[in-house]
């Protein structure tokens, strides 16, 4: 997910966008940990995506 594409969401939605990638790294992390997971790599972006969520948050000045 691009930075762009993440400043154009409202308050709502960026907490709504974080709580399912939230629960997406949650996944990837027990499919790893069982030896299921096909992309490896797909843990590393979504834990950058959550942060770019993150770092828009707090530059609107939201509360988690």
């Amino acid at each position: 997910m691009k930075a762009a594409d993440i400043r154009e969401m409202g308050p709502e939605e960026l907490a709504k966008k974080e709580q399912e990638m939230r629960k997406e790294l949650f996944n990837l992390r027990f499919q790893k940990a069982t030896g299921e997971i096909e992309n490896p790599m797909r843990i590393r972006t979504i834990r950058k995506d959550i942060a770019r969520v993150l770092t828009a948050m707090t530059q609107r000045g939201q509360k988690k």
